[in-house]
């Protein structure tokens, strides 16, 4: 009987080794290959808030959807929003007015389906992470 416990708790003791080596790390950012297949985001990944204005960060938003190469197909700026398209599917990204240098970005797929890759809400929000300290400036008119 001692001789089939001492068995018995070596294999569970082994198994538990496999499950812990097999698992995998969970890490704060994602691989490339994660971000472009497209998986099931969470409402939270899709929002984000800053201590900047709600005007700056909506200049900083269409530079970030200009610069990931997104097409622009909508924006306003009096209520904040901005509806693009990016990988066949349309995005509305709204800021919202906290306080004084308070504000929130919210990145919602506009047919409220979110099956899509995380990569096109992560590289907004690390543009405007890498940019928000840069003062605005505005392009001459030539």
């Amino acid at each position: 009987m001692e001789r089939i416990t001492k068995k018995a708790l070596s294999l569970i003791t082994i198994l538990l080794c496999l499950i812990i080596i097999q698992a995998p790390a969970k890490s704060e950012e994602m691989s490339v290959a994660q971000m472009t297949i497209p998986q099931t985001v969470s409402y939270d990944d899709c929002t984000k808030s800053y201590n900047i204005s709600a005007e700056k960060l909506l200049y900083l938003t269409l530079a970030s959807i200009s610069a990931n190469r997104f097409e622009i197909r909508e924006m306003q700026s009096k209520t904040g929003y901005i509806l693009f398209k990016a990988a066949n599917k349309e995005f509305l990204a709204t800021v919202v007015y906290y306080g004084l240098n308070k504000s929130m970005l919210k990145i919602t797929p506009v047919n409220n389906n979110y099956y899509f890759a995380p990569g096109i809400v992560f590289n907004i929000f690390k543009y405007i992470d890498l940019n928000y300290e840069k003062p605005i400036e505005s392009i001459p008119k030539t």
